[in-house]
């Protein structure tokens, strides 16, 4: 069998959990932006990401959560999904990512196979979410955002937690998305923070990924695509995100446009109608250097069409 080297240099192991190797970013960013939200033009910067994640996760730390206890997020691309997702990685938690279009029977399965205690959402999704976590460990549901009778993210936060919680980084699972798989019950995919540093630290010699630069994040971050290599590649070495709940072709272009967007990141449908949609023309999108698609095959079609331009829609 032969054998084939990368021409880059070998990715050193770094002692360093996720949410430590993003405060490197974070606190390279210190007061630019890192994090807009689409919707509202919301925006934080690498300090009040710091301070908000820590602050969450003393309150989460207060509330019992701490080394495998199992959280379970439920909620569309957003500034908090970081916050919390980071917050819980710090007091040792285990976070399980749950698809946003999941149905309750779905959101219930994952729930009871994950072992979850607590479930964090956004309010539009909470009949799904009370009826998903009964009969389940979940002990309460808190919020994204304010909903009267649950508690929120503000209503948690608490003085701050100042140091990782103490973590086999090898062999503590950190991330537990679920996939289909080849049957039809979803399984957990289990991710350590090791796993994580890794390819973080893999995929930035390759996206050239810079701080202050800035891209559009609809692919969603409880995917293991939109949450490494969008989420924590990016905010690890002071990039910046405008999360978008869900794809909108305006708002995506408006994005692009408005940010100077360089590299862009998508899968095979988006490509089909960035390639071919007439609105696109309407658009300044000079700025694009690198478009990458993954997560599916990209036909060599819509690829030659990217490759011709403008000229080819």
């Amino acid at each position: 069998m032969g054998e084939y080297r990368s021409p880059l240099a070998d990715v050193p192991l770094r002692d360093l959990s996720i949410t430590e190797r993003l405060f490197e970013g974070l606190g390279l960013a210190g007061d630019r932006v890192v994090l807009t939200d689409g919707p509202s033009g919301d925006s934080s910067t690498g300090s009040a990401m710091i301070d908000r994640i820590r602050r969450l996760a003393g309150g989460l730390q207060a509330q019992g959560v701490g080394t495998g206890s199992v959280l379970a997020l439920r909620a569309p691309n957003m500034p908090d999904y970081a916050v919390f997702f980071h917050a819980a990685a710090l007091t040792g938690a285990i976070v399980t990512t749950i698809n946003p279009t999941y149905t309750a029977p779905e959101v219930s399965h994952q729930l009871h196979d994950s072992g979850s205690v607590l479930l964090a959402t956004i309010p539009a999704f909470l009949p799904v979410a009370s009826a998903a976590a009964e009969g389940s460990l979940v002990r309460e549901i808190v919020t994204l955002g304010e909903s009267a009778g649950y508690r929120s993210l503000d209503d948690l936060m608490s003085p701050p937690l100042a140091a990782q919680v103490t973590v086999d980084l090898d062999g503590h699972v950190l991330a537990l998305p679920y996939s289909w798989g080849t049957t039809e019950v979803p399984k957990g995919v289990m991710f350590s923070h090791r796993n994580m540093v890794v390819n973080v630290d893999q995929a930035l010699p390759l996206l050239d990924v810079r701080p202050g630069e800035t891209t559009v994040a609809f692919l969603p971050f409880f995917h293991i695509y939109g949450m490494n290599v969008l989420m924590n590649t990016f905010l690890a070495c002071g990039a910046g995100l405008v999360t978008m709940p869900r794809f909108d072709l305006e708002a995506h272009l408006g994005h692009i446009q408005r940010h100077r967007v360089e590299k862009l990141y998508i899968a095979p449908p988006v490509a089909i109608v960035l390639a071919k949609h007439p609105l696109v023309d309407q658009y300044d999108l000079s700025s694009l250097k690198i478009i990458m698609s993954a997560a599916a095959p990209l036909g060599a079609d819509v690829a030659g069409l990217w490759a011709g331009g403008s000229a080819a829609r």
